[in-house]
């Protein structure tokens, strides 16, 4: 099961899966109703009845502005750090540019930190594995909201012999459960190392 269909199974309308993903996905931007049917190619009626549902619960805020009613993410909804981590996760998994990632041959680990999981971090992507560092620069060259990532690639044999170091920095990375692992071969040789 996708991760997308995971949301949607655990949030049962779809409506409310495009709102929140728009929601916390851009929380700086305020949409106003038509706006968000456009965008989101739905019912004006479901778009209505779920941002009434949101800001119900609080999550969602409205307020008028040119005689339209604006709606915007509240960043002090209680749940929001970890709605807006569920969701970028499921996101992020399924983008175009992790799937490049997946497909590189000889990759054995792909961990997403730092910005591409709204995190702070020492980097961006993790990738072991016999990566060549021209093939990942060309995938980031494709994106220019990926222009300034920052990256590490490790050797599987270099990887596995700072975990057993417990060298923090890659520890850190591998450890912090915000940060998002979309492929990992090497999960008996990781518990090997750190035990």
């Amino acid at each position: 099961m996708s991760s997308a269909s995971v949301l949607k199974a655990l949030f049962s309308s779809q409506t409310r899966v495009k709102l929140l993903s728009t929601f916390l996905l851009h929380p700086e931007e305020e949409y106003f109703i038509r706006e968000l049917t456009r965008l989101l190619n739905e019912q004006i009626n479901s778009i209505r009845r779920e941002l009434e549902n949101l800001r119900r619960v609080g999550l969602v805020k409205a307020r008028h502005k040119n005689r339209k009613k604006y709606y915007r993410i509240d960043p002090d909804f209680s749940l929001y750090g970890d709605l807006r981590n569920l969701f970028s996760k499921a996101v992020q998994g399924e983008s175009p540019f992790v799937m490049s990632l997946k497909n590189i041959p000889h990759v054995k680990l792909v961990l997403l930190a730092g910005n591409l999981c709204g995190t702070e971090s020492k980097v961006d992507l993790l990738l072991v594995g016999e990566v060549k560092k021209e093939v990942l620069e060309a995938l980031l060259a494709q994106d220019p909201a990926l222009k300034y990532v920052k990256y590490s690639i490790f050797s599987e044999a270099d990887f596995l012999y700072r975990l057993s170091l417990k060298d923090r920095f890659v520890l850190e990375i591998l450890n912090d459960p915000r940060h998002l692992i979309v492929l990992n071969t090497l999960q008996k040789q990781i518990e090997e190392a750190q035990s």
